[in-house]
């Protein structure tokens, strides 16, 4: 079986050593430990899956708890069909707050324009006096 130095992981996937760390302090990811004082970190397959699936819930927008709850799903294939059902029911709850994030930046954005157009038409009667 291949392991994986948290070197080798960092480089593979565009992220610092010190993320890695990060996900394994939030147990994502737990390596075993060599060498003197169990000082080396050793990633296996396994970790290499789940940093993946990390990093893929993150780019999701999804927070640490929810990869967390995920990905340990993810390993239990025996509860495949009440994994999928979790992850369409986080799925949904995300794309709810990122529309009404649109609605908000939709609103701002119009008020922006408002207010811009209100400048100009200032600046226009200003120009003529």
């Amino acid at each position: 079986m291949s392991t994986y130095t948290i070197t080798e992981l960092a480089r593979e996937f565009d992220i610092t050593a010190r993320a890695i760390r990060f996900y394994e302090d939030q147990g994502l990811l737990s390596p075993s430990r060599e060498g003197a004082g169990g000082r080396n970190r050793v990633y296996t397959p396994r970790d290499r899956t789940r940093l993946k699936l990390t990093l893929r819930g993150k780019r999701l927008g999804l927070s640490l708890a929810e990869i967390k709850s995920l990905v340990d799903m993810y390993e239990t294939p025996k509860d495949s069909v009440a994994q999928m059902h979790r992850f369409l029911t986080v799925l949904a709850q995300h794309r709810e707050t990122l529309e009404q994030q649109r609605e908000d930046i939709e609103m701002s954005l119009a008020e922006i324009q408002a207010h811009e157009d209100e400048c100009k038409r200032m600046l226009e009667t200003h120009a003529v006096t």
